[in-house]
């Protein structure tokens, strides 16, 4: 089994650096393969900054490469919330730190606007502290 860097998610997505996308997909086609949350987390700042993808076509390009037979989410549950939240409006660190929290604590953020954007996102408990 593999756990997959940032860099060989965003060749299969991607996929423009056609050497090292043979290579990454070559190794997803011949073993299980991981993606961490925070390697996703990574993965969404790149295709933001480098590649101007809009939010929505990075949430369903993580989707569909999460579909790929022989690879699976890290931890399912969180990067499905984190998608979840992302795709309502959210910054995904903002939804994957977010969702990390254990049931029943508070989120405690300075930042307004994610206070404000969070609980449209369905992401509760988050608390905007004064300061």
């Amino acid at each position: 089994m593999a756990a997959l860097d940032t860099n060989v998610v965003v060749r299969l997505i991607i996929g423009d650096d056609a050497a090292q996308a043979r290579v990454a997909e070559a190794l997803v086609a011949s073993e299980p393969c991981t993606v961490a949350p925070s390697v996703l987390m990574e993965c969404v700042w790149v295709l933001r900054a480098s590649y101007r993808l809009d939010a929505t076509l990075i949430a369903s390009c993580v989707r569909d490469l999460l579909a790929l037979e022989n690879i699976d989410a890290l931890d399912p549950v969180l990067t499905q919330q984190a998608l979840q939240g992302y795709e309502a409006g959210l910054d995904f660190a903002d939804a994957l730190h977010a969702a990390q929290r254990r049931d029943g604590d508070r989120f405690a953020t300075f930042d307004r606007q994610f206070a404000r954007r969070a609980p449209k996102a369905g992401v509760l408990a988050v608390a905007l502290l004064k300061g």
